[in-house]
């Protein structure tokens, strides 16, 4: 699958002025319009660079959402997922445009979420913050497939990757520090209804 996606401000990943911090870190912002509750599946957009990447270090990051999705309820299907998954890694320092926001879990647990219903001055608004994420960055994205729209990044700095084995395990552990961000289980999943099995067709 090729999609065209609009980041949150994250093509605010073309950047500029003042930098908050140059400290390496795992960070993330959402979409006061996700609908995090509702979503069950996922499939990963295909595109360029790691994401369409067939070698090993490509499959090390696909694996490793694969089996945090999984441990949260999430299932795999190509008909119609609620999510795409997308990633990227950038080589060298890059400066990233984040958001300062509420606590996502809280945000989570209200259920709230902003539509075109929503009155203007209910709307929470975005506050932008700029910061220099240094020496490579692993950034993952949710997107909600019914509006085309990012409804979640998640990013972690100072992600070095060297060839081999150890580069797949940096990028594993790269993967698990994002999704400690995203506190999300699948509706029932808690109170023991399993997910129904990856549908590939």
């Amino acid at each position: 699958m090729n999609w065209t996606i609009t980041l949150l401000g994250s093509a605010s990943m073309l950047l500029s002025g003042c930098l908050m911090s140059q400290e390496a870190r795992v960070e993330s912002d959402y979409s006061y319009a996700g609908q995090f509750r509702r979503y069950r599946t996922y499939e990963f957009v295909s595109g360029d660079g790691l994401n369409s990447d067939t070698s090993r270090l490509g499959e090390a990051v696909r694996d490793a959402i694969r089996t945090r999705l999984k441990v949260q309820g999430y299932r795999s299907s190509r008909r119609k997922p609620d999510l795409l998954v997308n990633f990227h890694l950038f080589e060298g320092d890059m400066r990233f445009r984040g958001y300062q926001q509420d606590d996502f879990t809280k945000w989570v647990s209200t259920g709230n979420a902003e539509d075109e219903d929503t009155p203007k001055d209910a709307r929470k608004g975005y506050q932008p913050v700029r910061l220099l994420l240094s020496e490579g960055t692993l950034l993952v994205t949710l997107i909600d497939n019914r509006s085309n729209r990012a409804i979640w990044n998640g990013y972690a700095s100072g992600v070095s990757v060297p060839p081999g084995p150890r580069g797949e395990v940096i990028l594993r552990r790269s993967v698990r520090s994002i999704f400690d961000q995203y506190h999300v289980f699948t509706a029932g999943y808690l109170n023991g209804q399993s997910p129904a099995g990856s549908d590939e067709d």
